[in-house]
């Protein structure tokens, strides 16, 4: 697939996700249950089971929170009362409104976000709890809208997967950060290679398991783009059983002739990490 197809495909869906009165159908949620935007699985209930806990979802305005991620990359975050943050594929916004209840009045968090509609739906929540520390951009996050040296803290949340750059996405996470600064991200990785059609699937793509690469592959990128004490902190098996009712696995089987066995058995090489690292 070429990186752009990608790109396209991605904010495509990811636009659908963020309207209101859609019903999208299935979404891969990563390392959660499969969610939709019909509600055939409780938000809350995947929010809280890739670590988000019930008193920091009731913090956040209504809406911010759809379902998607792979783990709490905020709870990783050390974050202390004046950072500057920034948030990689912000989504509606969760993230940034729980980094902004961290940081205070004297901090600021920037959410990037290449999907116009996801933006436009993270703007309202910040308008309904008026906040004053959070903002969001629109841009991609192989190229961000962010100046050198200039945030303390980079996290995202099962998005830099869905990059074709991962490279490029580490760089500029290294670029923007001050010195001393922290990268803390949640991810999905492999651990081995996925079969050939899987990995060609524009829907497995957007399932977040055709753009994850090799764990090895994912830390030595964020070596080489600078980063010292890379540090894994938390990892988790995808639960097969999930991903065998997962309907991007499902969709796997019906299009590309694979075997419900061998869907099955990407619950073994699929893994959620969360990755620490220092400029």
């Amino acid at each position: 697939m070429k990186k752009e197809e990608i790109k396209k495909t991605v904010r495509e869906q990811y636009g659908k996700i963020a309207q209101p009165s859609s019903c999208c159908g299935p979404v891969n949620t990563c390392c959660g249950p499969p969610v939709s935007c019909c509600g055939d699985t409780p938000t809350l209930e995947i929010s809280k089971n890739i670590g988000y806990t019930e008193e920091e979802l009731k913090a956040i305005p209504e809406g911010a929170n759809l379902g998607l991620g792979c783990g709490n990359p905020v709870a990783i975050a050390s974050l202390k009362e004046g950072d500057t943050v920034l948030d990689l594929g912000s989504g509606a916004g969760i993230d940034c409104f729980l980094a902004a209840n961290k940081v205070g009045l004297n901090g600021r968090v920037i959410g990037v976000d290449m999907t116009a509609e996801m933006l436009e739906k993270a703007r309202e929540n910040a308008r309904k709890v008026e906040s004053n520390n959070v903002e969001f951009r629109l841009g991609e996050i192989e190229h961000l809208p962010v100046a050198d040296n200039f945030v303390d803290v980079v996290i995202s949340n099962c998005v830099i997967n869905l990059s074709p750059d991962k490279g490029q996405v580490f760089s500029e996470a290294y670029r923007v950060l001050k010195p001393g600064g922290r990268l803390m991200v949640s991810d999905i990785v492999l651990t081995k290679q996925l079969p050939e059609a899987i990995v060609n699937s524009i829907e497995a793509y957007i399932g977040c398991v055709a753009g994850a690469v090799l764990r090895d592959t994912y830390l030595e990128a964020i070596e080489a783009a600078g980063f010292k004490e890379v540090t894994v902190i938390d990892e988790v098996r995808f639960p097969a059983d999930i991903l065998a009712n997962d309907p991007v696995a499902k969709s796997l089987v019906e299009n590309l002739e694979i075997s419900r066995e061998e869907a099955k058995s990407l619950g073994e090489t699929v893994r959620s990490i969360r990755v620490s690292g220092i400029k």
